[in-house]
């Protein structure tokens, strides 16, 4: 028996809130978790970890869900205090992203170990490449009269849909990460697991929410 509409939409608004609470939770819960086996302060190295956590896994998870209808912290305040909170964690992000590359490249100099040669290399430094970018391009929204034949609403599409590319970017190279040598030594088991599942969780919220607020209503228009 089907559900009425009006059923059906309060509990797919249910469903999206427990998943961009659970969301919120992984986001925190990924980089306190790393903390433990990283130790921060104990070696250089120590820092980068940390570091690409904090940026890829809370910052930048958090500063796109302060859009979600549903989850976000700031669902009261208006859309300009969102823009700027977003802006904000997304600078925060891509400088800890930066200060994680420039740590790991000393490192590696500093062992005399080559640097970019596996995939989980070679991705992060294209995702913090893309973020720096992505960041670049953000400045667009607020001053869209530098382009003069886009309108805003395409500008936000644009930026939305490239911004969940460097996303998905981002978990996929935290998750390279889990799988290098130094991650499958110092976590284990059941938590090795449970760990990769917390940017496969934020990535499959983020692109239910940027889907639903652009690339659905587009599609709707046509």
């Amino acid at each position: 028996m089907a559900l009425p509409a009006e059923a059906e939409s309060r509990l797919y608004r249910a469903l999206r809130a427990a998943s961009g609470a659970a969301a919120h939770a992984a986001a925190l819960g990924f980089p306190a978790a790393v903390a433990l086996p990283a130790r921060p302060g104990s070696s250089l190295f120590s820092w980068h970890p940390l570091l690409m956590a904090l940026a890829f896994s809370f910052l930048m998870t958090e500063a796109l869900l302060v859009f979600s209808p549903e989850s976000s912290p700031l669902r009261s305040f208006s859309r300009k205090v969102k823009v700027r909170v977003h802006w904000a964690l997304q600078l925060l992000a891509l400088l800890c992203a930066l200060l994680g590359l420039g740590i790991i490249s000393y490192n590696k100099h500093l062992n005399g170990k080559a640097h970019f040669v596996t995939w989980h290399g070679l991705t992060g430094l294209l995702t913090v490449l893309y973020a720096s970018m992505q960041c670049a391009g953000g400045v667009v929204l607020l001053y869209p009269k530098l382009m003069k034949n886009w309108t805003l609403a395409k500008l936000k599409l644009y930026h939305a849909t490239s911004g969940l590319v460097g996303y998905l970017l981002g978990c996929a190279s935290l998750m390279l990460g889990m799988c290098s040598l130094w991650f499958t030594t110092s976590v284990t088991g059941i938590s090795w697991y449970l760990l990769m599942l917390c940017p496969i969780l934020t990535s499959l919220v983020i692109m239910n929410q940027v889907s639903n607020a652009y690339l659905y209503r587009k599609r709707s228009q046509h």
